[in-house]
C-alpha cells in the first residue's frame, strides 16, 4: 500500500489500542448477563448503572482471562493490580466514569511478532489491562450519526461488559502492518477462547494512534483514529491518515493531537475532539475495590494450561505437511486450520485438503457472503472428498460441485455423488466408444495429433468430457484417445 509518507521521505509512526470484549457469563463487576442483542436496557442493575450505594465486584473469570492473554504475549503479570476511575462525562456512560486500569495494569510487556510483504516485525506490547466497557448511543435520523440526529437514545445493555485493552508500542510503520498485528492478535485472542473477538459485533475494537514524522527527527503529534470495524478498514484508516498528516505537514501545518472519526462510506477521517490528556481523565483508585492480587501459583497453572499458539501451529504445518507459508497463513486467516488437521487426521492427503480448502472453500464462502469458519464443514466430511477423488470416482471438477452440496447441507460426499450419480466414468470399454466417436466426428483435431501437434488432444478430451456431462476419468481419456491416434 504506497501513501505519502513512502513516496515523500516520511514515515508513519503508529501504535494500536485493541479492545477485546471478553466471553465472560456475567459483567465485570455485577452479576448481568453479557449476551448480545435483545431489548434496550435489560441487562442492568444498580452497579453497572452507578446508582448510590452500590458496590462492585471483580470477576474473578476476567482476571484469568487477562492473565491468560497476557502470559500468551510474554508478558508479566503484577503481582498486585489497581483499578482506577478515569472520570469524563459521556451519555453512554452512566457512573460519568470509567472503572479502569491506569498506572499498575495487571499485564505489562510482551511482544507480537507480525510478518508483511516487507518482512517480519516485532511489535512490543506496552499493556494489557482490564476495564468495563461503556453502553451504547443510538441516534435517531437519517444518517444514524450524531450529526443531523434527531434525538439519541442509550442503551445501556454493554455497560459493564468485561473488556481488556492491549496497546501496543509505536513499533508499527505502515497499514500493512498494522493489519497483520490485529489478524495475530485476534487470532490468539481465538485460541485462547477468551472472546468470539467478532470485529463487526463491536467485541473487538481497534483504535489507531498515528503520526508522521522524517527519519532522524522526533516524532509527530498523533490522531487517534477511532470507529475501525474491520481489518480492511483499518488498514484504509490508517493509509488516509497517513497522507493527510504529510499533506498538513508539507503545506506548512501543524497536526493537532485530536481524535478522529473514520468514516467508512467517505473512506476518510474527521475531527472528534481535541485529545484528552490524562489530567483531564482525573484517574485515582476506586476506594470500593481491593487490589488485585493472583497467587504466583494460580499464574503458573493458567501458563500451563495455554493452547498452543497460532504462530506455533503455522510453524508445525509447514514443518510436518511441507506446505507452504502462504497456504497455512491462508488457512489460518480463514480459520479453516482446525478443519484441515482433521481432514489429515481422518486420513486426507495434506495437499489434497489445503488446496481444497484455499480454494474452493474460500470461494464458496465468498460467494455465499460468509465467513469460511462458519460454513457448515467437518474435517471428515473434507476427508472422505479428498478419497473420492484419489480413488477415481470425482474428477476434481466434480468434488467442486459435491461440495457445494455438502456446504447446502445436503448430505456427505458420497451421500451426494450417490443421489445424483455423479460418480467418475472410468471404465475404459465405455470411454473408448465414445473416444471414437469423438475421433470420427473431429477429423481435423485427431489429424492435427498425427501431424505431432499433441496438444491439440485437448480439443478432443474436452469434447469427450462434454458428451459424458464432466464424469469420465480425464487421465483415462487422454490415454485412450493417444492409442487410438498412435496406431492410425
Amino acid at each position: 500500500m504506497t501513501t505519502a509518507a513512502t513516496a515523500t521521505g516520511f514515515q508513519a509512526v503508529i501504535g494500536l489500542e485493541v479492545h477485546v470484549e471478553l466471553a465472560t457469563r456475567t459483567k465485570m463487576f455485577c452479576g448481568c448477563r453479557t449476551d448480545f442483542g435483545g431489548d434496550p436496557n435489560v441487562r442492568t442493575c444498580p452497579v453497572c448503572l452507578g446508582q448510590p450505594g452500590s458496590l462492585p465486584v471483580v470477576n474473578r473469570g476476567a482476571v484469568e482471562s487477562a492473565i491468560r492473554l497476557g502470559l500468551a504475549l510474554g508478558g508479566e503479570v503484577a503481582p498486585s493490580s489497581q483499578f482506577h476511575r478515569k472520570n469524563y462525562f459521556y451519555p453512554d456512560m452512566p457512573k460519568n466514569y470509567q472503572i479502569s486500569q491506569y498506572d499498575v495494569p495487571i499485564c505489562s510487556g510482551g511482544v507480537l511478532e507480525v510478518t508483511t510483504s516487507h518482512g517480519t516485525t516485532l511489535v512490543g506490547i506496552t499493556r494489557v489491562h482490564m476495564e468495563e466497557d461503556t453502553g451504547k448511543s443510538l441516534h435517531a435520523g437519517t444518517s444514524g450519526r450524531i450529526q443531523g440526529a434527531e434525538y439519541s437514545l442509550v442503551d445501556y445493555n454493554r455497560a459493564g461488559i468485561p473488556l481488556l485493552e492491549v496497546v501496543s508500542e509505536p513499533d508499527i510503520r505502515s497499514a500493512e502492518e498494522a493489519q497483520a498485528y490485529l489478524t495475530e492478535l485476534r487470532a490468539i485472542v481465538l485460541a485462547l477462547g477468551i472472546s468470539d473477538a467478532k470485529l463487526e459485533e463491536g467485541s473487538m475494537r481497534c483504535d489507531a494512534n498515528v503520526s508522521v514524522h522524517r527519519p532522524g527527527e522526533p516524532f509527530g503529534a498523533r490522531a487517534e483514529v477511532k470507529n475501525m470495524n474491520s481489518v480492511r478498514s483499518l488498514g484504509r484508516a490508517i493509509a488516509y491518515e497517513v497522507d493527510r498528516q504529510v499533506a498538513l505537514v508539507q503545506a506548512g501545518g501543524t497536526v493537532v493531537l485530536q481524535t478522529r472519526h473514520w468514516d467508512e462510506d467517505r473512506g476518510a477521517t474527521s475531527t472528534l475532539r481535541v485529545k484528552e490528556t490524562l489530567e483531564d481523565y482525573r484517574y485515582f483508585p476506586d476506594p470500593d475495590l481491593v487490589a488485585v492480587e493472583p497467587e504466583p501459583a494460580w499464574i503458573e497453572e493458567l501458563r500451563a494450561g495455554l493452547p498452543e499458539l497460532p504462530a506455533a501451529i503455522r510453524r508445525r504445518l509447514v514443518d510436518a505437511h511441507r506446505l507452504s507459508a502462504e497456504q497455512v497463513a491462508t488457512l489460518a486467516g480463514a480459520g479453516l486450520i482446525p478443519v484441515f488437521e482433521e481432514a489429515v487426521a481422518a486420513g486426507s492427503p495434506p495437499v489434497d485438503a489445503v488446496n481444497l480448502l484455499t480454494n474452493d472453500v474460500i470461494a464458496l464462502a465468498s460467494e455465499r457472503g460468509f465467513d469460511p469458519a462458519d460454513l457448515a464443514l467437518t474435517g471428515a466430511q473434507l476427508a472422505e472428498l479428498t478419497g473420492l477423488v484419489t480413488d477415481g470416482t470425482l474428477s476434481t471438477k466434480l468434488a467442486r460441485e459435491v461440495l457445494g452440496d455438502v456446504l447446502a447441507g445436503r448430505g456427505t460426499p458420497r451421500e451426494v455423488v450417490a443421489e445424483r450419480g455423479l460418480e467418475q466414468i472410468s471404465d475404459t470399454s465405455e470411454l473408448a466408444a465414445i473416444c471414437d466417436e469423438v475421433i470420427a466426428a473431429q477429423a481435423d483435431a485427431a489429424q492435427k495429433v498425427r501431424d505431432g501437434n499433441r496438444k491439440a488432444v485437448g480439443a478432443l478430451v474436452g469434447a469427450v468430457m462434454r458428451a459424458t456431462q464432466g464424469r469420465a476419468n480425464p487421465r483415462v481419456v487422454n490415454q485412450l484417445l493417444m492409442e487410438r491416434l498412435d496406431r492410425c
